[in-house]
């Protein structure tokens, strides 16, 4: 391991991202609610103006096959073969979130999800073999939890049990596809994206709880290499009557790059009155991503990251991230980027995507303005001067504005050593909608 003295890796480089969740009750998605799907060349520009050829890229499902066994590829082709055409490098998203079709009824507990998400994988490598980099599915472990044991997306299954049989209904197909890329994509990389957490308690039972959320962290992606987890740990002991040891022993899949999604409610604590998020006492990211380093010794990327704010909040965080990425690489940590995402504003997460209003959510590096038109701002510009290679320490620091000056007061420590200033008068704060990170969740209900 390099000490933490050792001179500076190459440039972090910064990566692009574009969203395109499906809200199957609505028919409606991302693209859509943002204009993306009509204005994706302009949304390009400012990417490719900002000096990012690197994005993660969705392909909808939900729309490639609206009619079951019918693949159409139009949209797709011209958007993927402009990419390619042009110079980006795209790392293709196949599943992001709830984004199926909606004739699989019953979502990822569809007993058809599995044939079906294989036979769309493999139509999509056959029909796109230049792609270099490729996610298969975005985030199961948050997506198969909110869907499973929160019961806010659909299936809307609740509990340990709801969770598990998501997994054991999805998992042994994204394995699949990945051994089937194998051969199909054999010189591109799959991208496992999905959570980065690490959880604290400030009581007995919350410290307990927090001792299980930091092992379950890594239950899906273990699983999916077929490591299973520790039958005797206390998350074993919770799964043995819920049916875990379908996970035990799966036939692994392959992972590349280990993509990393870092946000602040990805660091909870727990006490007997529920569990609030972020942490009053965050750990450094950089020691989240050595943990998950040391724990699979894959490259490391943050594939998402981004905080709901002000223009200038937006600036400050991407300085946070960034230092954070820069101090892992010092320690040895094979950091290739970290991606901003998404690049314009997304919408309706002020309800976790329950509703389908267009709500703008302020998270983006461009902000859209009521006409949706994308707008820079000093987030823009510290986005650019990051991806010209600029470091975390020639990055300006604003001074967060409520509400996230309070959010984010665990964090304030670790940016002790900086040189705040005022953001300027043109600093964009839309109206803040409601932060959905705080669930209340009771111990002895959360299992």
């Amino acid at each position: 391991m390099a000490s933490s003295t050792s001179p500076p890796g190459p440039p972090i480089e910064i990566i692009g991202g574009f969203e395109s969740t499906f809200l199957p009750a609505h028919d409606r998605d991302i693209f859509e609610t943002t204009e993306h799907d009509v204005r994706w060349r302009e949304d390009l520009d400012l990417l490719r103006r900002s000096g990012i050829t690197r994005l993660r890229y969705p392909v909808r499902w939900h729309r490639v096959e609206a009619v079951q066994g019918v693949f159409d590829w139009s949209a797709t082709d011209e958007v993927l073969n402009h990419l390619r055409d042009n110079g980006f490098r795209p790392i293709v998203d196949l599943v992001h979130h709830t984004s199926y079709p909606t004739w699989l009824e019953g979502g990822f507990a569809d007993s058809g999800f599995g044939p079906a998400y294989l036979r769309y994988a493999e139509a999509f490598a056959r029909r796109y073999p230049w792609v270099e980099e490729y996610t298969l599915f975005n985030e199961p472990f948050s997506t198969l939890f909110l869907s499973g044991h929160e019961a806010i997306w659909p299936p809307y299954h609740s509990g340990l049990q709801g969770f598990i049989d998501l997994l054991a209904n999805v998992l042994p197909a994204v394995a699949e596809a990945s051994r089937l890329y194998r051969e199909l994509l054999p010189g591109a990389r799959h991208v496992w994206v999905d959570t980065c957490e690490f959880h604290t308690g400030s009581d007995a039972p919350g410290q307990a709880y927090a001792d299980m959320a930091n092992e379950r962290r890594f239950l899906v992606i273990d699983s999916f290499l077929g490591r299973g987890y520790d039958a005797e740990s206390q998350l074993g002991r919770d799964l043995a009557p819920v049916g875990g040891e379908r996970l035990q022993g799966l036939e692994p899949g392959f992972v590349d790059v280990l993509g990393l999604d870092y946000y602040a409610h990805c660091q909870w604590n727990f006490s007997v009155d529920g569990g609030t998020a972020p942490t009053p006492t965050p750990l450094p990211l950089a020691d989240q991503i050595a943990q998950y380093w040391e724990r699979y010794g894959l490259p490391c990327a943050i594939t998402e990251t981004n905080v709901r704010g002000h223009t200038g909040d937006r600036a400050s965080w991407l300085k946070y991230v960034l230092e954070q990425c820069e101090h892992a690489q010092e320690r040895g940590v094979a950091v290739e980027g970290l991606c901003w995402f998404p690049v314009i504003d997304s919408t309706d997460w002020d309800s976790l995507l329950f509703r389908c209003d267009g709500h703008i959510d302020p998270v983006g590096v461009y902000w859209l303005d009521e006409q949706l038109d994308r707008r820079g701002s000093v987030m823009a510009t510290s986005y650019a001067l990051a991806a010209g290679g600029a470091r975390a320490v020639d990055l300006p620091a604003y001074r967060f504005a409520e509400p996230v000056n309070t959010w984010l007061r665990g964090y304030f420590p670790q940016m002790s050593h900086w040189n705040f200033s005022m953001p300027p008068t043109t600093d964009i704060g839309s109206s803040l909608p409601r932060t959905t990170t705080r669930m209340e969740l009771r111990i002895v209900d959360a299992k």
